[in-house]
C-alpha cells in the first residue's frame, strides 16, 4: 500500500490553508468552493498530502485540549529556530523546544491550536 493522504475536519478552513500555504509552504493541489471545501495540500515532495475540510455537522477535533503528543503534523526543518521565530511572529504558540544532540525539536501550536513540530535532524528518515 502507498500512503495517499491525511484528512482533518477543521475551522476557519480559507484562513488556515493561507496559513499553511502562506508559512508552511505546501501548495493546493485541490480545493473544492463549496461546503465542505475539501482542500488537499501537498509538500514540497508532493509526496505527503494533508486533506482539510470543514463540515460543521460532524465533530471537529478540538486541538486546544489535546496533548501534541497525542496528535501532531511534523515538517523537516532546515533550521527550526529561524522557522521557529517565523512562525512564533504569524500567530503561533510555542508548546516546548527539545534540543539534543542530534535533534532540534520545536512544538509549536498554529493559530488554531493545532499541534506543529519542526523536526532538524543530524539524519533525515
Amino acid at each position: 500500500m502507498i500512503f495517499e493522504h491525511f484528512a482533518l475536519n477543521v475551522t476557519d478552513i480559507k484562513k488556515r490553508v493561507n496559513w499553511f500555504v502562506t508559512h508552511l509552504g505546501l501548495k493546493v493541489v485541490v480545493a473544492k468552493e463549496n461546503s465542505p471545501f475539501m482542500t488537499f495540500l501537498a509538500d514540497s515532495t508532493d509526496r505527503v498530502i494533508l486533506e482539510l475540510y470543514q463540515k460543521e455537522d460532524q465533530p471537529m477535533t478540538n486541538f486546544q485540549k489535546q496533548e501534541p503528543s497525542a496528535f501532531h503534523v511534523a515538517f523537516v526543518s532546515n533550521d527550526a529556530e529561524s522557522d521557529k521565530q517565523r512562525l512564533i511572529a504569524e500567530g503561533a504558540t510555542l508548546v516546548e523546544e527539545i534540543k539534543r544532540k542530534d535533534a532540534h525539536l520545536v512544538m509549536l501550536r498554529d493559530p488554531w491550536g493545532m499541534p506543529l513540530q519542526l523536526c532538524e535532524r543530524a539524519i533525515n528518515f
